[in-house]
């Protein structure tokens, strides 16, 4: 039996032409089998459905997909492009979620969709931005949202808004500053944290896991665990999760910082992500070239602090 690894299943956003809503979202995964030899080159089948409300909740989209593995083993498919099994993915109504993404996997595409063997499921946090817009209104001040990508608040910059299942807005901030240029992971670099620092989107709980690990002294968490800036001290080190949605939004939030004094552009090169991959690696992100991948918890990488509201 083969195995699916979700190295980076990272909910992306595949944007259309002349300016219009994308209508779809790019999930990517690698395959490994039992002997975590990659699955290269083999056709798998997959369906996804979309659920409303939890993880047990109406599917309010269901569709299936037959995608190819790379020569990597890496398999990409963009949720909405399937064979609908039913619903309409262009009507969901992003402003009624939470919503949940399940997907199940056939990793021998042969048998026709009939031996689903691998199963997940995960609730999808944060709602893409420009799918939310096309059914909720825009963030500009307008529509549903009191705040806007780009804005300056709560100590910083607002490069993410979304609203839950009750209507209440919630947004993530960037500080205005990096906290450091030349910063290991963690003095702990060759055991593992665990689960509790392995969330792709849970940045706080991350990082408050990291600063907890028996023998720690100095860490990136730290740095932004302890940050007090702009009147907030909830400060953390964000998710690989977190630091995509920022790339997304990386246009309007660098000419946001270039108008506020004081304020520095993301550095090129690698930045800390909380997101612990094994006892010797972590998650890091380079904005310049718009690539996540692991990293030695040895390494020398930037650091940016986010806090949510």
């Amino acid at each position: 039996m083969k195995t699916i690894f979700a190295i980076f299943c990272t909910i992306l956003l595949s944007a259309f032409v002349f300016a219009q809503s994308p209508e779809k979202l790019s999930y990517q995964a690698v395959i490994r089998d039992t002997g975590n030899i990659l699955v290269k080159n083999q056709t798998i089948e997959i369906q996804i459905s979309i659920l409303q409300g939890s993880v047990s909740g109406t599917a309010v989209y269901v569709e299936t997909q037959t995608p190819a593995t790379n020569s990597n083993g890496l398999v990409s498919i963009e949720i909405g492009g399937g064979t609908v099994v039913s619903g309409d993915f262009t009507a969901i109504d992003w402003a009624t979620g939470p919503y949940f993404i399940k997907t199940e996997t056939d990793p021998d595409g042969t048998t026709g969709g009939v031996s689903y063997s691998i199963t997940g499921t995960s609730q999808l946090l944060s709602v893409p931005y420009a799918l939310y817009a096309e059914k909720a209104g825009t963030a500009t001040g307008g529509g549903n949202f009191s705040h806007y990508i780009g804005e300056q608040y709560g100590g910083g910059v607002i490069f993410h808004l979304w609203k839950d299942n009750t209507g209440t807005e919630h947004g993530l901030v960037l500080a205005l500053v990096d906290q450091g240029s030349s910063q290991t992971w963690s003095n702990i670099t060759s055991t593992m944290v665990g689960i509790s620092a392995q969330s792709p989107w849970d940045g706080l709980n991350n990082s408050n896991a990291i600063v907890a690990q028996s023998g720690h002294t100095t860490s990136a968490a730290k740095l932004c665990l302890d940050l007090v800036s702009g009147g907030q001290s909830d400060w953390y080190l964000p998710g690989i999760q977190e630091l995509n949605m920022l790339c997304g939004n990386y246009y309007t939030i660098s000419r946001a910082l270039a108008n506020i004094p004081g304020a520095t552009q993301l550095a090129y090169g690698n930045y800390w992500s909380s997101s612990e991959c094994s006892a010797s690696t972590a998650h890091v992100f380079q904005f310049d070239r718009t690539y996540t991948q692991p990293s030695s918890k040895e390494g020398i990488c930037s650091v940016r602090a986010v806090r949510a509201f």
